[in-house]
């Protein structure tokens, strides 16, 4: 189990620390408390390398913050400041029952849950699994749509990131070519944009990467009985776009926008459309 990290050596700010499953820490931020008018914002990341909630969702839970939105913004086990054991498996089916024990924990009863990729398939599977304490859903790129052998092997930015993670590298530059993979633009991957993601690579464990599973859902998507938010970055290298048209087919009640300027990562490459548009939703 990885131990709490000092304030000063962080990669990505802070926030508060909630033991979970009996034996780990979950790190998470926190704006805001529970209303009873309005329901809880809670932001889940994508599984990249050195990923977490902050470096994912910086650029976008502040603004909703400012909106008098209680929101939450967790690091998944394995993942940001979140303890990384090496002796469990990563399935979505972990990160979907830490999730619930966080809400309620933190006293949610009702919850928009805003995933992107592994974040947008747990989003899926919790709302598949606990209907009732889910308003609606925003997922970006996300996965669980189709079984990847449809797929995966089409994908160049999901064929670096399995060549990156296997070989370990740890280089700078080794990361930010892998970054760029995620975006339409490299512009978007600053030294900020590193500085947050690579020390927490460092930290991750292989088997963050190699028990990964997550449960599909094709065949279950229209059971879901909440309005859904898919966004999509024509661009994405990741997961395939004619996916947000599957969304769209299957879902009873969906709204489905894609984008030509964006890649995997649409609410940093986009912020101020992404979070107007998610308002918008929410509204």
């Amino acid at each position: 189990m990885s131990s709490q990290p000092a304030v000063s050596s962080s990669p990505i700010p802070v926030g508060q620390f909630l033991d979970v499953q009996d034996t780990y820490r979950l790190h998470y931020h926190e704006v805001g408390k529970p209303r009873a008018d309005r329901p809880t914002l809670v932001f889940l990341h994508g599984s990249g390398p050195g990923a977490s909630g902050y470096s994912n969702f910086h650029l976008n839970f502040p603004f909703f913050a400012e909106q008098g939105f209680h929101v939450l913004i967790p690091d998944f086990l394995g993942y940001g400041l979140s303890d990384k054991p090496d002796d469990i498996e990563y399935t979505s089916s972990l990160h979907v029952e830490v999730l619930r024990e966080l809400l309620q924990k933190k006293n949610v009863v009702r919850a928009v849950l805003v995933g992107n990729s592994l974040g947008g398939a747990v989003a899926f599977q919790y709302g598949l699994t606990y209907a009732d304490q889910v308003a609606k859903l925003v997922v970006m790129g996300p996965g669980g749509v189709e079984e990847p052998a449809l797929w995966a092997g089409q994908m160049s930015g999901l064929r670096c990131m399995g060549a990156f993670v296997q070989a370990r590298k740890t280089d700078r530059d080794s990361f930010r070519e892998l970054l760029h993979h995620i975006v339409a633009s490299p512009a978007t991957i600053t030294d900020e944009v590193i500085d947050s993601r690579l020390p927490v690579w460092l930290e991750q464990p292989p088997a963050v990467f190699s028990t990964i599973k997550v449960e599909v859902f094709a065949d279950r998507l229209s059971e879901l009985n909440m309005p859904v938010l898919c966004l999509w970055g024509q661009k994405d290298n990741f997961l395939p776009v004619r996916h947000a048209l599957i969304v769209a087919a299957l879902v009873n009640e969906a709204r489905v926008v894609i984008s030509t300027r964006s890649g995997h990562w649409f609410m940093l490459e986009e912020p101020d459309y992404f979070n107007h548009e998610v308002l918008n939703f929410l509204g």
